[in-house]
């Protein structure tokens, strides 16, 4: 695409190295490499990591171009010195968005860009859907909205397009106008104002404000929300800036579709789709207003369009498969760039497997794509590219679907198959040889690749918890913000199987998110992550002396909270000649559970730990009783004040550095000043705040399906004994979630509810094993529409309150039986 010189003049940098290059792809993270001979390399910088320690890495891998920073430390194999390219810069990060917002310059196409609280990816996929018939239209992919998303997203455009969408997002105040200068919109959309984020902006006003800075140099704006913050946020923008919007007129539901009267420059018009939530609503009504804001199409072929709007999965999918497979199902985006991110999911996890997988072989990488459309390259160009992506992920089998991409077999030197139509795929013999294999599902809409999910998912439960990785992601982002400083680490709580979630693919997402240590409470759990593929440090909380030769054969790190568990450990350390192993020593400051003795232990404690050499702290931590609550506030202080004395009494001692760690979730914000060396997070990780029991980010999603419905008379009883009377006529749903599932029988007899298409539905009856009875009478439901346990609109904590206990007995008592789905938001 670019010269290296001409990028070494755009970004301003110093260059070392005279070797020509061509730079198509920008890389960031070392992981996701696919074209090493025409990748640039931005060494970013982040308060847990540095790019530049990966520099001789990619060089070894064939990388030969890379902007530094300046003074940063680096090394480069002496072999390669003088083929290498090095564009020394300020800022690598300043760098790549300056990069991007020169690259926008080059083209003179229209530019939507789309901010707001939520909704932003589904604006962005329904205008696609909507313009993609006249226009070849470049989109971010997922949501790549933030200051390293947007100008890799940015990058994409190339001269075949004719427009762009593309999402912006901040978190921090200052963000907006760097990414205004990148995007540079000539039109702007505001889908809504949430409350994400809003611990970093003084008021709701001020983030409104900040977010408004996207659309100061733009054309036009499209607000569609009536929030008189945006409106009035709105009206302080140049006038020049003409608004759009439209005028909802009423609103009809009947079912499973909605349709908006609107009016729209003088003339009324109505448009029906698919959905009747009340945000696909609002969001179809900002595409509408976006479209009209464009140009270009007319309003009744519009109007046609929407009626045809599909449901946009924001998300991988991972779940287990028939015959021993795991499936990653991703029909979001069809691009080459959405694929690169799909596999490098795909190869990131190749190792984990959700939790309910039986199967310990290892698997083999299978990647089942269809055409990918609208790319601007010749067929042969593009799929020598997805060929050279899925080579260098280590793909072993590859299942081509479409006429053009089965022409282009022989691109694919793996082991290849290619079949005209998916139908053709599922009536052949391959489809029933899949077996023990990792499998991701990428294809456009049109070739129906649901139909192939459908088929290889294996169907163990009709009741399912659905874990979002992305919001798991989103709550470590929200606590590691609250972390004064960056050199301090993160003990992640994995411990009951992550908190009811899974904890294999929760494990791996965390190290991938660069946390400093898992956590579990025995032995078996840190053995089955290892076997895994689990790399990162792992605590035991709870170890037993029969478990020790499985604490040294998988280098998990015991916690020592007495004498008796400390000389055991040495002998057995001893026996089995282990030097230096790391241990974490636990003091009791007044939870009484386990540990040391901070006043009386520690002086035996210290001289017996100099006098051996099997084991060595690492670390030394203690509990608080109370940080979730201020009234414990002067007790907590007593026990800091115990740990603080008694753990710098063991650092004395020694002459490394042993990490020091006592805030729990509730303490990382109640006491910044006592965060210290590490923290450990349990279940803020998980969406709940233990100081309030408000949800952050929701990570669990407990659901099932209606199996049947009747219609019970007034005065008939509804499940065992007799305990549910009904006082009416009503229609009675069964569905297939019971005690054995982890549904508490106290949630009976109309002591809670589950939702039903979004509305209460009350446990009568008792619950039984395997089966519950809900009320519907009042619900427009029908077999196999999906009642909500526990999720977004349904916290787990109305659950909690309603038989008198916490968060985490729900949460850990769902049972192995039900399946479990990991999505990865876009």
């Amino acid at each position: 695409m670019y010269n290296i010189n001409t990028i070494a003049q755009v970004i301003g940098a110093k260059r070392i190295g005279t070797t020509d290059a061509t730079i198509n792809w920008l890389l960031i993270d070392s992981r996701s490499l696919s074209f090493p001979e025409e990748t640039l390399f931005f060494a970013l910088k982040t308060p847990k990591n540095d790019g530049h320690k990966y520099i001789p890495q990619l060089i070894r891998r064939g990388v030969r171009n890379f902007v530094v920073e300046e003074g940063a430390d680096y090394s480069v194999p002496p072999a390669h010195s003088a083929s290498c390219n090095f564009l020394v810069v300020s800022s690598p990060l300043q760098a790549l968005q300056q990069l991007a917002a020169w690259h926008r310059s080059q083209f003179q196409i229209p530019v939507i860009a789309i901010t707001g609280s939520n909704g932003k990816t589904t604006v962005k996929e329904w205008l696609y859907q909507l313009l993609s018939p006249d226009y070849n239209v470049c989109r971010s992919p997922r949501s790549y909205n933030s200051q390293v998303g947007v100008p890799l997203s940015v990058w994409l455009l190339s001269s075949h397009h004719d427009i762009a969408i593309f999402e912006a997002g901040i978190s921090q105040p200052g963000e907006m106008e760097r990414l205004e200068q990148i995007l540079h919109p000539t039109i702007g959309v505001m889908t809504n104002l949430g409350s994400a984020h809003q611990e970093n902006f003084l008021s709701y006003d001020i983030k409104c404000s900040e977010k408004m800075q996207l659309f100061r140099h733009a054309d036009k704006m499209v607000i569609c929300s009536q929030d008189t913050t945006i409106h009035r946020c709105a009206s302080l923008l140049p006038p020049s800036i003409r608004r759009q919007q439209i005028t909802p007129l009423r609103i009809e539901k009947a079912e499973g579709a909605a349709t908006i009267y609107f009016e729209a420059e003088g003339q009324t018009h109505s448009y029906t789709i698919p959905f009747i939530d009340d945000a696909a609503i609002q969001n179809s009504i900002t595409c509408v207003a976006t479209v009209i804001a464009l140009g270009g199409i007319d309003t009744e072929t519009l109007c046609q369009r929407m009626s045809h709007l599909e449901p946009v999965a924001m998300r991988l999918e991972v779940k287990e498969g028939i015959r021993g497979c795991t499936l990653i199902n991703d029909t979001y985006n069809s691009d080459i760039h959405s694929l690169d991110i799909a596999l490098d999911f795909m190869v990131r996890r190749s190792h984990a497997r959700p939790q309910n997988l039986k199967t310990s072989q290892s698997q083999n990488l299978t990647l089942i794509l269809s055409e990918i459309l609208q790319s601007g390259l010749s067929p042969r160009s593009l799929y020598s590219q997805v060929a050279q992506m899925a080579a260098t992920r280590g793909i072993g089998k590859v299942i081509l679907v479409g006429d053009e991409i089965s022409r282009c077999a022989s691109c694919f030197p793996m082991e290849h198959y290619a079949f005209h139509s998916t139908d053709a795929f599922l009536a052949s013999p391959l489809f029933q040889q899949l077996r023990d294999e990792l499998i991701l599902i990428k294809g456009a809409r049109q070739f129906h690749f649901d139909k192939i999910s459908d088929l290889l998912t294996l169907k163990v439960h009709q009741t399912i918890l659905e874990v979002n990785l992305s919001a798991l992601q989103e709550n470590l982002r929200h606590y590691r913000s609250f972390i004064q400083d960056p050199q301090t680490k993160i003990v992640c709580m994995v411990k009951a199987s992550a908190y009811g979630t899974g904890a294999l693919e929760t494990s791996k997402t965390l190290q991938d998110a660069g946390v400093d240590y898992l956590a579990v409470a025995v032995a078996d759990e840190g053995a089955d992550l290892r076997r895994a593929g689990i790399t990162a440090n792992i605590m035991v909380m709870n170890p037993e002396t029969t478990s020790f030769k499985m604490l040294f054969d998988h280098r998990l790190e015991p916690e020592v909270f007495s004498f008796e568990i400390l000389e055991a450990l040495i002998r057995a350390a001893e026996k089995h000649g282990i030097t230096d192993f790391p241990v974490h020593i636990k003091l009791d400051t007044g939870m009484h559970r386990l540990g040391f003795n901070p006043l009386e232990d520690m002086p035996r404690l210290i001289s017996r730990l100099q006098r051996q050499t099997a084991l060595v702290p690492c670390s030394v931590f203690s509990h608080f009783v109370g940080s979730d609550s201020a009234q414990f506030d002067d007790f907590s202080r007593h026990q800091f004040a115990l740990f603080d004395a008694a753990s710098r009494c063991l650092q004395q001692a020694y002459s490394h550095k042993i990490l020091r760690h006592i805030c729990n979730s509730a303490a990382i914000q109640h006491f910044p000043q006592w965060q210290l060396d590490m923290v450990r997070l349990g279940l803020g990780l998980y969406g709940i705040d233990p100081a309030t029991n408000a949800i952050l980010n929701n990570v669990a999603t407990l659901k099932t399906t209606i199996l049947q419905i009747r219609n019970v008379p007034a005065g008939d009883s509804i499940g065992y004994s007799r305990r549910t009377v009904l006082q009416r006529p009503s229609r009675i749903a069964a569905i297939p979630i019971g005690y054995a599932d982890g549904l508490n029988r106290r949630l009976g007899n109309r002591q809670c509810y589950c939702l039903v298409n979004g509305q209460r539905a009350d446990y009568v009856g008792n619950i039984c094993m395997d089966v519950c009875m809900i009320d519907v009478t009042d619900i427009d439901c029908r077999v196999g529409d999906h009642a909500v346990i526990f999720g977004d609109d349904l916290p787990v904590t109305v659950l909690s309150d309603a038989i008198g206990t916490i968060p985490y007995e729900v949460l850990t008592s769902i049972s192995n039986r039900v399946q479990h789905v990991y999505v990865q938001e876009s």
